[in-house]
């Protein structure tokens, strides 16, 4: 497994590597691609294997990465606003969670809601759409009452800790977590049956 990213290192030592986000950005910063420092981990990504595979530096979103004028949370959220400058901050998600116990008081929060959440509230501002926060309150208990959810394409993350739970009847979050540290260290694919193949053949530890 690859120690330190590198223009010159393979497709498969880049996916099999656990990358941190400064990690990401400053080698985003190094080849080229326009507005690192603003950019999710997962477009960072995104950006990096498009490198690897074709040599070109490029944007891998065409979302708007600045924003101006006074934040949401300032304005006071409440459910007729309309997102407009929205802070992903422990006061945004305490308001959108009150507000949906009030909504639909048997929700229960699945792993994965918020990413889900926030590239749905993206989607909509970048289709012309005019969100408020009363609509984002509503998806995130739409999402929290899905049986399952489709599979992010660039959250390895997200989607190991959904396949640890499915396949493991009874497991904790907390035990999904430590095998994904695990797993982190590990020079192979980062997905659920990676792990288990590894920790077949003696590689991880026994859980």
């Amino acid at each position: 497994m690859a120690n330190a990213l590198s223009p010159a290192m393979t497709l498969r030592e880049f996916e099999n590597g656990y990358w941190y986000l400064e990690q990401l950005k400053d080698f985003a910063e190094r080849i080229g691609i326009p507005a690192a420092r603003k950019l999710r981990k997962d477009e960072l990504e995104k950006a990096i294997v498009a490198f690897l595979l074709t040599g070109n530096a490029a944007l891998p979103t065409n979302r708007p990465l600045r924003t101006t004028g006074v934040k949401d949370v300032e304005r006071g959220l409440n459910l007729k606003l309309r997102i407009e400058n929205y802070t992903s901050n422990r006061q945004t998600k305490d308001f959108i969670i009150e507000q949906a116990g009030l909504m639909a008081p048997d929700v229960r929060e699945k792993s994965g809601v918020w990413y889900r959440l926030n590239r749905w509230r993206e989607d909509q501002i970048m289709g012309g759409k005019h969100p408020t926060y009363g609509d984002l309150v509503r998806q995130y208990i739409v999402l929290n009452k899905m049986p399952r959810f489709e599979r992010v394409p660039h959250g390895r993350y997200i989607n190991f800790v959904a396949d640890f739970l499915e396949a493991r009847n009874g497991a904790t979050r907390a035990e999904a977590i430590a095998a994904w540290n695990e797993l982190k260290e590990l020079d192979v694919a980062k997905d659920y049956a990676s792990w288990v193949k590894a920790r077949a053949n003696g590689k991880g530890k026994n859980r």
